[in-house]
């Protein structure tokens, strides 16, 4: 059986704890997934994993094996990328991560453009809230939106993330239309459940205040909060990169258009600049030009 492959399988299985799961991502039997991973113990005379019913653990030869099996799959990859620019074209798979408002509103759409200019490339999109271990989960570029992005990281900035306070047309009509940031404290409000659930920073030219909300319904994901406003459940805070189509159709309002939200950046960040791949570079390039005229900024700061 193929080493690199069984290493691939492996590294998989680790990352994940589950023979079933890897068995999807990759595409193949769960039997073949435990043959691999057989295979790659027979060869190293070493047992990697320790199997229960309910999870899969490394073992200490397992936790060295995955260092060098990551090493020698990434290393892998740079012959494999060298070797391909020689005619120009791109290939080979690249791991990206964003969060999932993003994805839906903004990267697929980016990805799928990207990958109509370079067909033998391949992307992996992990959409997700949490903040993955760049290196551990193998990824190339993560697209995090932030004010202060990991030091540890290289960061480039997109575009800015301005963020606009919304509720439907009906909540507005049973509810009323909050005219001041304080009377928020009285009206059902949608946040996220680990960023500003419970105090909403607003200032107005040279005026700042801290608004105490009561969270009636808290999300840690932001397309959860926008279906939420959408359907009247309150009012929610939400990127203008998500809200304006919404705002374009009427479907939703924006609530004290004269206050503005704390503003944040999206950033492209990378574990070093000293071995970024072709690949990288250009999609990183392809969304520096994409995001040049960002799109989504004015129609949330005028709609009233």
């Amino acid at each position: 059986m193929d080493r690199l492959t069984a290493m691939q399988v492996f590294v998989e299985v680790a990352q994940s704890g589950s023979f079933s799961a890897t068995a999807d991502k990759l595409d193949m039997s769960r039997a073949m997934v435990t043959r691999y991973v057989n295979a790659l113990e027979h060869w190293l005379g070493a047992r990697l994993l320790q199997r229960t019913t309910r999870r899969v653990t490394l073992t200490d030869a397992g936790e060295g094996c995955l260092r060098r099996s990551l090493q020698m799959l990434a290393l892998m990859e740079d012959v494999e990328e060298e070797a391909s620019t020689h005619d120009g074209a791109l290939r080979g798979q690249l791991r990206i991560t964003c969060s999932m408002s993003l994805a839906y509103a903004q990267l697929a759409a980016a990805v799928a453009d990207f990958l109509q200019q370079h067909p033998q490339l391949k992307i992996d999109l992990n959409a997700s809230e949490g903040a993955l271990n760049l290196v551990e989960a193998r990824i190339d570029l993560a697209i995090r939106i932030s004010a202060e992005p990991d030091p540890m990281l290289i960061g480039r900035v997109l575009a800015p993330c301005d963020s606009v306070l919304v509720a439907a047309p009906g909540y507005l009509a049973q509810h009323g239309v909050p005219q001041a940031p304080a009377e928020l404290a009285r009206h059902r409000c949608l946040s996220y459940a680990h960023f500003g659930k419970s105090v909403w920073p607003m200032r107005r030219g040279e005026e700042h205040t801290q608004v105490s909300v009561t969270s009636h319904f808290s999300a840690n994901e932001a397309t959860a909060l926008l279906r939420a406003a959408l359907a009247g459940g309150g009012i929610a805070l939400q990127p203008t990169y998500l809200a304006n189509p919404h705002l374009a159709d009427g479907s939703l309002q924006v609530v004290l258009p004269d206050w503005q939200l704390p503003g944040m950046s999206i950033y492209a960040l990378y574990p070093s600049r000293k071995h970024l791949s072709p690949a990288v570079r250009a999609l990183l390039d392809f969304l520096v030009e994409r995001f040049a005229q960002v799109p989504w900024q004015v129609q949330g700061q005028v709609q009233t």
